[in-house]
């Protein structure tokens, strides 16, 4: 087969190239340029807000499956849908977990009862759309270059899923970590320990939370396995792991990987600095059902978890975010909150 990736070189697309191309397959990316202005044999270099641009160029192509990475707006959805009609096979696109109703629970925008879970591909929606606000989504852009204002994922599938000429596919991510994650997933624990903390600090609200999580080495195997396979066209998978652990069990986890023996402090959140407090309502879970993906796809995972933690912790002690990061770090403000709680 010949596949087209939108958006390529960027944390999960090199995952999905090395797997398409292990499964023999030919493989094109699409992306912007970064360290070389000529491209090479399967590159094309383009702006994906500018996608319409470049019609002629990828319609000569004639992908049997273009895999779009980065789209995050219905407008961008459209222009891809437009683009490709006639002249592609399939589309499959990433969504998210925040597709969910329980997203707009957490963020307080959803009125009404918690949502039961495991969360399946047939559970409710949110209602509001563009869950995130302007300026969470200004800082996002910080770290990914291709948010769209608009950013949301509904109307993404609604677009994906509408043609009947054009077959689509949509994979709803999970929280994705591993080697070369922007977001920088595991800092927070690693940073505190490499910093020589002997005890840590943990939210109590945000220490029960569960949320489905996902390596990126398997989350790129799945998304090669959809796109290769003819029985996903028109379908919608959860893609994740089989459990979801509290984030106070992957903070163990974690810490055992580097072999840390300090302590883990969980407090209540009233006494935490605000940055270490729940963002939400954390009695709603995110948790995602995979069944259909395995069962339907037969995936399966091949890096193990704590294979997966150990090369994500090597990673981030190696590479530190350099830049622009969401984390917020005051020791002198958690060893308050340890002494309060102390003398409680």
């Amino acid at each position: 087969m010949r596949l087209l990736l939108i958006g390529g070189n960027g944390f999960i697309g090199p995952f999905v190239k090395t797997e398409l191309e292990r499964r023999g397959h030919e493989v094109f990316t699409l992306h912007r340029p970064r360290t070389h202005a000529v491209p090479g044999p399967r590159e094309i270099f383009a702006d994906r807000r500018r996608l319409a641009d470049y019609a002629g160029e990828l319609r000569a192509l004639a992908p049997d499956v273009v895999i779009d990475l980065i789209l995050s707006s219905g407008t961008q959805a459209r222009d891809l849908m437009r683009v490709f009609a006639g002249a592609a096979g399939r589309i499959v696109a990433l969504s998210s977990g925040d597709v969910y109703r329980a997203c707009g629970v957490t963020h307080g925008l959803e009125a009404g009862p918690l949502e039961p879970l495991p969360l399946t591909e047939a559970s409710a929606l949110r209602t509001k759309l563009q869950t995130y606000p302007p300026a969470q989504v200004q800082m996002l852009q910080q770290i990914f270059g291709w948010l769209d204002e608009a950013y949301d994922k509904i109307p993404v599938e609604q677009e994906i899923l509408a043609s009947p000429e054009l077959p689509g596919t949509v994979l709803r991510l999970p929280m994705v970590y591993g080697p070369g994650d922007a977001l920088h997933r595991f800092h927070p624990i690693v940073k505190r320990i490499t910093d020589g903390r002997r005890t840590i600090v943990v939210s109590e609200d945000m220490g029960a939370w569960r949320a489905t999580k996902g390596y990126v080495e398997n989350v790129a195997a799945a998304i090669a396995l959809a796109a290769v396979s003819d029985r996903a066209a028109g379908r919608i998978y959860n893609v994740g792991e089989a459990d979801a652990l509290t984030e106070l069990e992957w903070a163990r986890r974690i810490a055992a990987a580097l072999e840390w023996h300090g302590e883990l402090v969980v407090l209540p959140d009233a006494i935490v600095p605000p940055y270490l407090r729940a963002p939400g309502n954390t009695k709603q879970h995110w948790v995602t059902d995979t069944t259909r993906l395995r069962e339907e796809l037969g995936f399966e995972e091949r890096v193990s978890r704590d294979e997966a933690i150990r090369r994500t912790v090597e990673w981030e002690r190696a590479n530190p975010p350099s830049g622009f990061t969401p984390h917020q770090f005051d020791y002198a403000a958690e060893d308050a909150a340890l002494a309060k709680s102390i003398s409680a």
